[in-house]
This record gives structure tokens, C-alpha cells and sequence, in this order.
């Protein structure tokens, strides 16, 4: 099976080259590296990938309907190309990255003489491909012990059941994980998070009640006196707008620091794919007060606003470029269902092909 994450070690063995389309992952043994799984040479598929495939390409059905209509024409024209405009804009792609594609479109249209709408639509898993593979990027386990990752995101937006999923899959792995309830004044929130650690089998810190700083102290204080690998610190849910609780965010991000200098190693924002432009504006807030460094994007089943993801892409690429040195904050997951096998890491090439299948 694929792994959803890539722990990282200084005696590691090289990584093997992936396939187009494809990601690679280390297994966990412990806090050992195992030989990293190899992936079939191009042209192969591996079936639990493929049956993830299945389930993006049903997800997206709703925003790439919309869009794939546009191609059912004869000829490209300018018709075409305000109804493509069009499509983009209602999916929630935004003005300036549906500026940037439709560029890109025409561009790669007129370069290799394309003459049929269903080039045109190639083209376009070709132009939001190349927008979005800054966005790809594994999620690192083993730089740091225990890596220490903290949680945010609005109530609603399937944060802590991400957690839980998360936590299976580091678990199923091997490697040893420690929850942090920091979300102590919603009771149904650590009960939540305290039937994902019993189903995995993996301890939790929580207090009913108390202050979630302390909570995540504890819990990080814990995770390295114990050896853990991963300390996953589930926040309470809030609105960006909700100032005095976007303040007890950092608050819980300072006294983290208090207990590992080096933590948190990730700042993740669960985002409902639902909230189409919505989800810009509250990365954009959350990154101003927690400086992101991924993202994890929930229920783009349920929605016709996946190209939200189009303009996630252009905002990373221009935050990076206005610090000299800073990477794109990545997706590291997309969910399209409740399973657990709904969750998966994020793929450029995937996510365009089955948003336009």
C-alpha cells in the first residue's frame, strides 16, 4: 500500500523514483526506516491507488461537470473560451489563477496546433497540473523526535476526524503516535479524538476543561518522554474572524515551543472544500497568525467548488515568492468521503485528471 508520509532518517537508503502519477512513502518499524516501497514502473497500477482514483474522480464529479461541458463543441472560438472563463469562475477558481489557466490554455492551444475542443480540455489537465504540483509535497516524519503537529481549523471543517485518519494511518505504519485533546471546552471533541485513540490503539492526553496550552504541553512533554514519533495536537475549532481565540491558538503554539524549542514541525489547516473562496480567505488568516506549513483539504464530495484548490495554488506560489527561500505550503491530503480510505495524500496530476474525466 502507499504510505502518507515519508519518514525521514539520516542513514536512510535512496528513495526509488515514482512512476508519473504516482507518490513514494518509507514504512515505519517503530522509529526504524524500512526499505522504501517501490513503485511499479509507468504504465502499472497498484490497486488500492486505483480504487482511490475511483473515489477522487466520483468526488470532483460535481466541480468537473460543470467544467467538462464546456468541451462538448466542434471548434474552439471565443465562445469556448468565455464559457471555459465561465466554468472556472463558478467552480470558485478565482479570477486571477482563471487569468493564469486560461493563458496557459491558449498558449499551449496555439503551440500545438490543437484543433478540437477535447485537445483544449488536455490542455487544461496539463495547465492546472503545472499550477498545482507546488502543492504536492510529502509530509516528513522522523526529522525530529517526536514530530510535533498541530492542527487547526474552523468547527465543521472535519478537523478531528482527519486527525483520527491520520492517526490510522501513521499508526498502521508503525509508527507510535500520542494525541493531544487540546479542544477542551467542546466535550464532544475529546470523546471524539478518545475513540479514534482507542480504535488505533495509541495513547491520549486530555483534561476536561483546561487550558489547551497546557493540554499540548503535557502532551509533547509526554510524547518525548516517552519515545513517541508523532505528537498530533488537535485544536479547538474557530472562525478567523474570532480574535481572542485565533490569539489562543498562538498561545498554544508558544508554550509548545516552551516544551520542544523545535515544535511545532508542522502547523496543518483542515479546510472544507465546500467553502469555495471561503477557504482562501481562512488559510490566508491562519497562515498570518500560525505560519501554515500544510493543508488538508475535506469533503470535495460534496461540493462544485474544488477549483478553490487553483487559488490556494496561485496564493502559495506568491506568498513563497515574496520571501526569498520560502516553499509553497503544500496539501498533504484530500478527503472525498467519512471512510477512512477517503483520505488520501494529494497528487497535481490525479487531482486534474479525475477533476476532468
Amino acid at each position: 500500500m502507499f504510505s502518507f508520509f515519508k519518514k525521514k532518517s539520516p542513514s536512510a537508503p535512496p528513495v526509488a523514483t515514482a512512476a508519473p502519477g504516482s507518490s513514494t512513502g518509507g514504512g515505519l518499524i517503530g522509529s526504524a526506516l524500512v526499505t522504501p516501497i517501490v513503485i511499479p514502473a509507468a504504465g502499472t497500477a497498484v490497486p488500492e491507488r486505483q480504487r482511490w482514483l475511483g473515489r477522487l474522480q466520483a468526488g470532483l464529479r460535481k466541480t468537473g461537470a460543470s467544467i467538462s461541458t464546456v468541451f462538448t463543441g466542434s471548434r474552439i472560438d471565443d465562445a469556448l473560451y468565455e464559457d471555459l472563463e465561465t466554468a472556472l469562475l463558478m467552480a470558485d477558481t478565482g479570477v486571477k489563477a482563471t487569468e493564469q489557466l486560461l493563458g496557459d490554455v491558449k498558449r499551449r492551444v496555439k503551440d500545438g496546433g490543437m484543433t478540437h475542443p477535447v485537445a483544449v480540455k488536455n490542455a487544461l489537465v496539463e495547465a492546472i497540473t503545472e499550477l498545482l504540483k507546488p502543492l504536492e509535497r510529502p509530509l516528513v516524519i522522523g526529522t525530529h523526535q517526536p514530530t510535533v503537529i498541530m492542527v487547526a481549523g474552523v468547527n465543521g471543517a472535519g478537523k478531528t476526524t482527519s486527525i483520527g485518519k491520520l492517526t490510522s494511518h501513521l499508526a498502521s505504519e508503525g509508527a507510535s503516535v500520542l494525541l493531544a485533546a487540546a479542544d477542551t471546552f467542546r466535550a464532544a471533541a475529546r470523546e471524539q479524538l478518545s475513540v479514534w485513540a482507542d480504535r488505533n490503539t495509541v495513547e491520549i492526553v486530555s483534561q476536561q476543561g483546561g487550558d489547551p496550552a497546557a493540554v499540548s504541553f503535557d502532551a509533547v512533554t509526554a510524547g518525548k518522554a516517552r519515545g513517541k514519533d508523532v505528537v498530533l495536537i488537535d485544536t479547538a475549532g474557530r472562525l478567523p474572524t474570532q480574535l481572542h481565540l485565533m490569539e489562543e491558538l498562538r498561545k498554544i503554539k508558544r508554550v509548545v515551543q516552551k516544551a520542544d524549542a523545535t515544535a511545532p514541525h508542522e502547523v496543518l489547516l483542515v479546510i472544507d472544500g465546500n467553502t469555495g473562496q471561503n477557504a482562501l480567505a481562512q488559510v490566508k488568516a491562519f497562515d498570518e497568525a500560525l505560519q501554515l506549513t500544510g493543508l488538508i483539504v475535506t469533503k470535495l464530495d460534496g461540493t462544485a467548488k474544488g477549483g478553490v484548490l487553483a487559488a490556494i495554488a496561485l496564493w502559495a506560489r506568491e506568498r513563497a515568492q515574496a520571501v526569498p527561500g520560502l516553499r509553497p505550503v503544500p496539501v498533504y491530503f484530500v478527503g472525498v468521503g467519512e471512510k477512512l480510505e477517503d483520505l488520501e495524500t494529494f497528487n497535481a496530476r490525479e487531482f486534474a485528471q479525475a477533476l476532468l474525466a
